[in-house]
C-alpha cells in the first residue's frame, strides 16, 4: 500500500482550504443535528402520549420519503447544480423543523402534524444528500483525505448528538432540541451559500427528469465495478447490516443491560473515527480490494453478541468492526467520486443510497420475525456467515479487484466506461502474471 508522502503538512494545508472548511463545517453541524433527531422525536412523541407506534410512524415517514425521492434528488442535483439544491433543501428543513420546535414549545402538536413535517423533511433530505458526493471533489483536491475527515466528523457526531439531545431534553424540553436541530440546517445552508466553488448544471439539456434517470441508469449499468458493488451491498444491507443493527443491541441489552450496549456503541463510534483517520493515511493501489479486506472485520458486529461475549469483549469487537466499516466507506466514496463523471455523479450516488436504504429497511423489518422463528443468536450467526460470503464475493469480480486508485489531483479515467474496463483487464493480467511468477 502507498502511504501519505513526506510533505504531509503541505497536503493538509491544501485540503483545509476556505471552501473545504466551510463545507466541512456545514456537514459536521448537519450530521450532529441528524444524530439528535431520533432522541428529540422519541422523547417528544412519547411525552405527548402517542406511544412507541407514534415514534415509528414519524421515523418511518422520514425514511420512506427519503428513499422514495432520492433518485429524483440525484437527477435534480445534476440539472440544477448540487450546491443550489442543497441550500434550498437546508432552507426547507430549517423552516419545517422550526415549526415543529414551536409546536412543542407552545403546546402539544398533533401526531399527523409531526409525521407530515418529517415527510417534508425527508423529501428535502433526498434533495440534499446526492449533492454531497459531487461537492467533495469540487472543494477538496485530495478526495480521500477529505472523505476521511468527514468520516471522522460523522463518527464523532453520532457519538455526541444523542448525548447532547438527551442532556437538553432532561434540562429543558423536546422543543428546545428541535430548535437546535433546526438551527443546524441554518448554519449548514449559510456555509454552503458562502462557497466560492463554481459549478454549472451538467444535465440541463438532457430532457425530462425521467430521461435523465434513464440515462443515468444506462451509465450505471455500463460500469461493472459500480453496479456489482451496489448489487452485493443490496444483499449485504438486507441480510447483514439491517439484521445486525436491529438484533445486536437487543441481545446485548437482554444479556448485559443498557450500559453495556451504550459502551459497545461508543466503541463502535470510536472505531469508525479511527477507521476514518486510517483511511486518510493509507492509500491502497486497488482501493476496492483493500476495502473488501477491511470490511471482513465488520463480521464482529453480528458475531460478538451472537457469541454472548462479556461486555469488554463486545466493546472491543464492535470497536474493531467500526474501523473496518469506516475504512470501506471512505475508499468506496473516494472511488466513486474520482471515477464517475461529474455530470453523472449525483445520479450514481442516488442509486447507491436508494438501494442501501431499501435493503436495510427490509432487513430491520424481517429481523424480528426471523429472531422469533429461529432465535436471535442463530440469526446473527447466519448474518456473520453471509457477511463473509459477501466480502469474498467482492474480490471475485474482476472489475472490482482490478480497479486502480486515481492519484490525488490526477485526472480520473472516467470519461468513458470502456476505459475502466480496459484498466480492470490490464490489472487482472498483471495480477495473473505476478501469480505465475510466484508459483515458478
Amino acid at each position: 500500500m502507498d502511504r501519505v508522502p513526506a510533505d504531509r503538512a503541505a497536503g493538509a494545508a491544501a485540503l483545509w482550504s476556505r471552501d473545504f472548511r466551510l463545507f466541512f463545517t456545514a456537514r459536521t453541524v448537519a450530521m450532529l443535528g441528524d444524530a439528535m433527531l431520533p432522541v428529540a422525536l422519541s422523547v417528544g412523541i412519547l411525552d405527548a402520549g402517542y406511544g412507541p407506534s407514534g415514534v415509528g410512524y414519524a421515523l418511518g415517514a422520514w425514511t420512506a420519503a427519503l428513499a422514495l425521492c432520492m433518485l429524483f434528488g440525484g437527477a435534480l442535483a445534476d440539472r440544477l447544480t448540487p450546491r443550489r439544491l442543497m441550500v434550498w433543501a437546508d432552507g426547507v428543513r430549517l423552516v419545517v423543523q422550526s415549526v415543529v420546535a414551536l409546536g412543542f414549545l407552545l403546546g402539544t402538536p398533533s401526531l399527523w402534524q409531526i409525521v407530515a413535517a418529517q415527510v417534508v423533511s425527508g423529501v428535502a433530505t433526498a434533495m440534499f444528500q446526492p449533492g454531497v458526493a459531487s461537492m467533495v471533489p469540487a472543494v477538496a483536491p485530495d478526495v480521500q483525505r477529505a472523505n476521511g475527515s468527514l468520516r471522522v466528523a460523522e463518527a464523532l457526531a453520532a457519538l455526541c448528538g444523542p448525548a447532547l439531545a438527551g442532556a437538553m431534553v432532561a434540562g429543558l424540553s423536546p422543543g428546545s432540541v428541535f430548535a437546535v436541530y433546526a438551527a443546524t440546517y441554518g448554519i449548514s445552508g449559510w456555509c454552503l451559500l458562502r462557497l466560492r466553488v463554481k459549478l454549472v448544471p451538467q444535465a440541463a439539456g438532457d430532457g425530462s427528469l425521467l430521461r435523465q434517470l434513464a440515462d443515468g441508469w444506462r451509465e450505471f449499468r455500463a460500469r461493472t465495478w459500480l453496479w456489482a458493488v451496489i448489487a452485493l451491498f443490496t444483499v449485504y444491507g438486507f441480510t447483514v447490516a439491517g439484521v445486525s443493527l436491529a438484533l445486536g443491541g437487543v441481545l446485548i441489552i437482554e444479556e448485559h443491560g443498557a450500559t453495556a450496549y451504550g459502551t459497545a456503541m461508543a466503541a463502535f463510534g470510536g472505531g469508525c473515527a479511527l477507521g476514518g483517520v486510517l483511511a486518510m493515511k493509507v492509500r491502497p493501489r486497488r482501493p476496492l480490494l483493500a476495502g473488501a479486506a477491511a470490511l471482513t472485520v465488520f463480521t464482529l458486529y453480528p458475531l460478538a453478541p451472537a457469541l454472548g461475549l462479556p461486555p469488554w469483549a463486545l466493546a472491543t469487537g464492535w470497536g474493531v468492526a467500526g474501523v473496518g466499516c469506516a475504512f470501506w466507506g471512505v475508499v468506496w466514496a473516494t472511488t466513486v467520486q474520482t471515477r464517475v463523471p461529474t455530470g453523472l455523479l449525483n445520479r450514481m450516488y442516488a442509486y447507491d443510497v436508494t438501494g442501501s436504504l431499501a435493503a436495510m429497511a427490509l432487513g430491520r423489518t424481517f429481523a424480528g420475525p426471523l429472531a422469533d422463528r429461529f432465535g436471535g443468536q442463530q440469526v446473527l450467526v447466519g448474518a456473520t456467515v453471509l457477511a463473509l460470503a459477501c466480502c469474498a464475493a467482492l474480490p471475485a469480480v474482476p472489475a472490482i479487484r482490478g480497479l486502480r486508485a486515481v492519484a490525488p489531483g490526477g485526472d480520473a479515467p472516467h470519461s468513458d466506461p470502456s476505459a475502466d474496463r480496459a484498466a480492470d483487464a490490464a490489472g487482472d493480467r498483471a495480477t495473473d502474471r505476478a501469480a505465475e511468477g510466484t508459483h515458478r
